[in-house]
């Protein structure tokens, strides 16, 4: 069995859920978000693509719902013990192997939660569940009754995003060499996802953002590669991950002289992210948080060319994105506790100067201020 650790931090995790469970009066939750099974028993795949479930009952019993690819990679990887094979066939629906399994498992009537909010619940799968179960049990939508749980990190799992952040810095050292005029945007992805690799992480749960140019004004990844200019601007947001913890990083970085207007928006930058570790801390929320960056962008004059949102909580996580539920945006009640890894990232793009500013990384909340988990500075990065 490969378990990324001991068997007493799942026991933990399990006896977490369940008392969770039991406030909200659950008999089951389904669990579709592959963070959740893999939290909660190790369980690592990609598989759910497909349609799969692990039932978690009141009692802490576990039964996966799963395809034979499957079968092996969840004996190996998890604590789970229960596993049930659907058949792949033309015209498969899944769903009535699960209803019938949860009739099996004494569970018609049952007030049963489910998480809909995850990349492993499409559209039809969740159709096709409502149709079997609406009238077998009572269901409540149960997206965030695992995300919230895993919102405080563990002294292990601390351990694991404290590597992931090692390794993000690793790859900022393995780009800096090549990032100059005629640098290569391919080589220096390459060389990022290399240092990573080499170092013993994990691909990250979405592609690295790499633009530069006009294209360092994006947000997203997206394909084709550029070569840097004598004056040119390389944006790079990207994760170190380490047993599927992320510990994320954002730059964007000068080549060449830096323009005025990239100088302004940097200590605009600079100057948000410095305040927000002033209240990244227990006594204040998470709305606070993306609040405390308005206020300074917006006083500077720059309302039309921050974000809507300014980071988000980060942990273990699986393609297509790194990025937690819980979010920096206006009105988020969540309260800042300790043991939290947050990413925080300021994003300006001014797109009539095609000029971009980005700074960002990862902080470990404490019982006071929050601790940054690289070793590298927030200063403005010129090649």
């Amino acid at each position: 069995m490969a378990l990324q650790f001991e068997p007493t931090e799942y026991a933990d995790r399990l006896s977490r859920l369940t008392a969770s469970m039991a406030k909200q009066k659950l008999d089951a939750v389904l669990l579709f978000a592959q963070e959740s099974m893999y939290w909660l028993t190790g369980y690592d795949t990609f598989g759910y693509c497909f349609f799969q479930t692990l039932v978690v009952k009141a009692d802490g019993s576990m039964t996966l719902l799963t395809r034979s690819a499957d079968l092996r990679q969840a004996k190996h990887t998890s604590t789970i013990e229960n596993i049930v094979v659907w058949v792949d066939r033309m015209n498969a629906d899944p769903s009535v192997d699960l209803r019938n399994l949860l009739s099996e498992m004494d569970l018609l009537g049952a007030r049963i939660g489910i998480e809909y909010d995850t990349h492993g619940m499409t559209g039809r799968v969740a159709r096709l569940l409502d149709h079997q179960l609406t009238s077998f049990c009572e269901i409540v939508d149960a997206s965030y009754l695992i995300s919230e749980l895993r919102l405080v990190k563990s002294p292990a799992e601390i351990a694991c995003v404290e590597r992931a952040a090692a390794l993000a810095d690793d790859a900022l050292d393995a780009a800096l060499p090549l990032i100059k005029a005629g640098g290569d945007e391919a080589a220096i992805l390459a060389a990022m996802q290399g240092a990573i690799l080499a170092g013993g992480g994990d691909y990250p749960a979405n592609e690295f953002i790499i633009g530069s140019g006009p294209d360092a004004l994006l947000c997203r990844y997206k394909a084709g590669r550029r070569t840097l200019s004598e004056n040119d601007q390389l944006t790079l947001e990207w994760a170190g991950t380490a047993a599927h913890y992320h510990a994320a990083m954002m730059r964007t970085i000068i080549i060449g002289e830096p323009s005025p207007r990239h100088r302004e928006l940097y200590s605009a930058c600079h100057e948000a992210i410095k305040a927000i570790e002033q209240v990244l801390r227990p006594g204040y929320t998470f709305g606070d948080v993306f609040d405390t960056h308005a206020r300074i962008m917006d006083e500077r004059g720059l309302a039309r060319h921050r974000l809507n949102a300014c980071g988000y909580s980060l942990g273990a996580r699986f393609s297509p994105s790194w990025m937690e539920h819980q979010m920096f945006h206006t009105g988020n009640t969540q309260q800042i506790v300790p043991d939290m890894s947050l990413f925080v990232h300021m994003i300006i793009m001014d797109s009539e100067r095609e000029t971009a500013m980005t700074l960002g990384h990862t902080y470990l909340t404490t019982a006071t201020a929050p601790r940054p988990l690289s070793r590298h500075s927030l200063e403005l990065i010129i090649r």
